[in-house]
């Protein structure tokens, strides 16, 4: 059970690993792009590939799923990014349980977004956790943890690449633990989780007071979407990638040059960061030398 590119590496890994895929459950078809034509997840796309069948029930509690997946008579439920909640009665169904792949090392980070949510705390550490599913949001006893340290240029696209094999190399030698009955449950401790909700466009919006390493964070943190944001000169820019500069006395948000380099404004610890590649309302993903090109930007202050 699963939905987007994330889960693809664990479907790949389980159907190269030999298991029988009895199911493949993902969201329905989704409208995409100006046209609204609907499209196949990537989970689906994959899933038909390989010839396996493909399920996309709208509702999880109104009986109909619970008595597809009794018909299916699996040994053990995988989900991956599934983004649907599993009723209890769905859940322990299979004679082995169901397990989950997720994107951290619980119980820090429970919920939708824990990759994006890592790096925008600044974390320098995170990984996969294979998990038993409980009735609680990413609560379950854990079977084990996979753990890998964050790049610090390292954005969230990126990472998610890493922690989607990560989690594949995980699930593998879980299942391997089950069909063979030395798994573990080891039961997380409650009183330390977090949780990483999901992002919306209200983080977006740069604050120039915060210390550069924040600012970086933040736009490392929200790509592919929502994306950093600032106003530049009037003009509205998403911000994708950015680099810590030197220190300066300057005022937090002054603009201290723009050129070949890139444009590198004053953060709130007395450090600068340099904004290498951008996007300006309407147009297109650019290096900020491309736009400073079509659109100068005047140097506020130096130092």
């Amino acid at each position: 059970m699963g939905t987007p590119n994330f889960a693809v590496a664990s479907l790949k890994r389980l159907v190269e690993d030999g298991h029988e895929i009895c199911g493949v459950f993902t969201q329905p078809d989704r409208p995409k792009n100006r046209g609204h034509k609907l499209a196949f997840s990537p989970v689906k796309e994959y899933a038909l590939a390989q010839g396996l069948t493909v399920h996309q029930p709208l509702k999880m509690r109104d009986g109909t799923t619970l008595a597809l997946v009794r018909e299916l008579q699996p040994e053990l439920i995988v989900a991956a990014a599934y983004g649907r909640i599993l009723p209890e009665d769905i859940l322990q169904t299979p004679r082995l349980g169901s397990i989950n792949v997720h994107s951290s090392i619980l119980p820090k980070y429970r919920g939708a977004a824990p990759i994006n949510w890592a790096i925008l705390n600044g974390e320098r550490e995170t990984g996969v956790t294979i998990m038993y599913m409980a009735a609680q949001l990413d609560a379950g006893d854990i079977i084990l943890c996979k753990r890998t340290s964050i790049g610090p240029e390292e954005d969230a696209q990126q990472l998610t690449l890493r922690l989607a094999a990560l989690g594949a190399d995980a699930l593998s030698e879980a299942v391997d633990r089950l069909a063979d009955g030395s798994a573990t449950r080891t039961p997380q401790d409650q009183n330390a989780h977090t949780y990483a909700p999901m992002l919306g466009r209200e983080l977006s919006p740069i604050n120039w007071a915060r210390s550069a390493q924040q600012i970086h964070d933040q736009v490392r943190g929200l790509i592919p979407w929502p994306c950093a944001t600032t106003v530049l000169q009037d003009r509205n820019l998403k911000i994708y990638a950015t680099s810590i500069g030197g220190p300066t006395a300057a005022m937090p948000g002054s603009v201290l040059s723009a050129g070949k380099q890139g444009i590198e404004i004053a953060c709130g610890d007395g450090r600068s960061l340099l904004i290498t590649e951008l996007q300006a309302e309407g147009g297109k993903r650019m290096t900020a030398a491309a736009y400073l090109a079509g659109h100068p930007i005047q140097v506020e202050c130096h130092g």
